[in-house]
């Protein structure tokens, strides 16, 4: 009998910490993560000027570090420090609130700090801090070409800046411009567009539709490009107005997206860099599940997600990125390094640090910041 009670302990111990390791963290342990992860590149990067090297020099306004701020900026939303708005407005009057090429750049990577300046903008109504980004935008709502985001990437990277000029100036114009190119990209780059209605996802750009397939003779869905239209849409639905007249549009094809990606998460939490290929470069990656995370999480938060089917998700995903990539210092593991496929950036490990550490911190701010909100931590 002693034995067996004994035995019936442990098991019910261990069932209990199974249970308990399913749940999300307190709040204070999401935003004890999140600034630990900031304070690292902060302290690591602490002149916001300095130029980006890599393979080649470039300048510290491009789109990596364009999402880190977005991440930065949705961190100072929930936990509003004086020295985050500073470091984001040091960064801004460094490029004088402008683009790496200027005020006729038509490439969405080039605009992606734009969505920073409107923000900041919103805090402190400069007309200074938006002029560079306004003029940009206004040249592509005034001239007729469409098809600018011929790869997935581009959506968040300019999408939202379409979004929170729009909302600044009341002006449609803006809405209806990014909802021309949005479709455009959806539905007519490469053969028959680039959105996959049948599955949900997207393929990254006219190289890797049909009938170009994954070793395993799937399509091929890349984990982080499909996170960028994530982004997109989660970003754009929370700032157009409730009536604008596409919303319909945006939602269903984000509904569609967060169906398709339950199914095929990790046990581990993680999505695979290629969604329907687990043997092709199959492992942890922090920047895909990041930003499925945050579309997730903010779904729920917003009410259009079932608690009951995606809270499961988001709890696997989060504890795997904090038990798994985050060091004690801050440091990012499994970030997935700049390219456009499966392949890119490969081995992807615990301690590889990628070619840019910038925007796989501001995906996992975005997420961060979308579960500190939720209930459940309540």
């Amino acid at each position: 009998m002693k034995k067996t009670a004994i035995l019936f302990f442990i098991f019910s111990l261990f069932s209990t910490f199974s249970a308990n390791a399913q749940d999300l963290p307190q709040r204070q342990k999401v935003l004890s993560d999140m600034l630990l992860a900031n304070e690292y590149f902060m302290t690591k990067n602490p002149n916001v000027g300095k130029t980006l090297v890599t393979d080649r020099e470039r300048p510290s306004n491009i789109w990596t570090r364009g999402v880190y701020y977005e991440g930065l900026m949705a961190l100072h939303q929930v936990f509003p420090k004086k020295e985050f708005y500073n470091y984001a407005v040091d960064w801004a009057e460094f490029h004088n609130w402008g683009m790496r090429n200027g005020n006729t750049t038509r490439n969405a990577d080039d605009q992606c700090c734009g969505q920073t300046y409107i923000d900041l903008y919103n805090i402190l109504p400069d007309p200074a801090r938006i002029k560079n980004i306004k003029i940009c935008m206004d040249m592509m709502v005034n001239t007729p070409q469409n098809d600018d985001w011929w790869w997935i990437d581009a959506l968040q990277m300019a999408m939202p800046v379409f979004a929170k000029l729009g909302v600044v100036y009341n002006d449609d114009r803006y809405f209806n411009k990014m909802y021309e190119m949005y479709m455009f990209t959806r539905n007519e780059h490469g053969d028959k567009g680039l959105f996959n209605e049948d599955d949900g996802l997207w393929w990254r750009d006219a190289d890797f539709d049909p009938p170009y397939t994954e070793p395993n003779g799937k399509d091929c869905y890349w984990s982080r490009g499909n996170g960028w239209v994530v982004a997109a849409l989660i970003r754009v639905l929370n700032t157009i107005p409730e009536n604008e007249k596409h919303r319909e549009q945006y939602m269903n094809d984000y509904l569609a997206m967060m169906d398709a990606l339950v199914p095929i998460q990790r046990e581990d939490g993680f999505w695979n860099a290629s969604l329907h290929d687990p043997t092709n470069y199959g492992g942890k990656e922090l920047t895909g599940t990041s930003l499925f995370v945050y579309g997730m999480a903010w779904g729920i938060n917003n009410g259009y997600l079932d608690r009951e089917k995606y809270l499961p998700a988001i709890t696997k995903a989060w504890n795997g990125l904090v038990n798994d990539c985050l060091h004690e210092n801050g440091f990012l593991g499994y970030v997935q390094g700049t390219g456009k496929e499966p392949s890119a950036g490969q081995p992807v490990t615990y301690d590889k640090v990628p070619d840019f550490e910038d925007y796989g911190l501001g995906c996992f701010l975005l997420a961060g910041t979308e579960v500190y909100k939720m209930e459940e931590l309540d």
